[in-house]
């Protein structure tokens, strides 16, 4: 993942649009070592930025840290399969921060949790199919 990630902002969100689509995507993310933060989620409609550019994401929310295991929703998706990373950001400086030797010192984790070893995983083995009325996730956090 790319030290910038610009989704953990104020606010959080950027809506996915006006329209109402009616399906549902429930994100829990768990595995967090402290609650200092914020937990920022992701999601792509395509390969096109993923994960490093945000910025390209259907929608994308953090949230502030409240128990060991957070819980992002993102109502009025419409259905199709998504790409989605998700971010520790301990001091919640907007960024994903590394060691001297480029590891990362924050956690991170995917949908359908693949095996991370050098690079994130792709956008495929890291995506999901949203259905309708509602999708759940469960992502758990990896820190190196």
């Amino acid at each position: 993942m790319a030290a910038q990630l610009s989704f953990l902002f104020p606010g959080g969100a950027v809506p996915a649009g006006s329209a109402q689509h009616g399906c549902s995507l429930t994100l829990r993310v768990d595995g967090l070592r402290n609650r200092k933060g914020v937990i920022g989620c992701a999601v792509f409609k395509t390969p096109n930025g993923w994960p490093e550019h945000d910025d390209q994401a259907y929608t994308r929310k953090a949230i502030p840290i409240t128990s060991n295991t957070a819980v992002l929703e993102f109502p009025d998706i419409p259905p199709a399969r998504y790409g989605i990373a998700c971010l520790h950001d301990e001091n919640a400086n907007h960024h994903l921060d590394r060691n001297f030797f480029r590891v990362p010192t924050e956690g991170f984790g995917f949908a359908n949790n693949p095996r991370v070893r050098f690079s994130p995983p792709s956008w495929r083995s890291a995506s999901i199919e949203v259905t309708c009325p509602a999708t759940r996730v469960d992502i758990h956090l990896i820190y190196k």
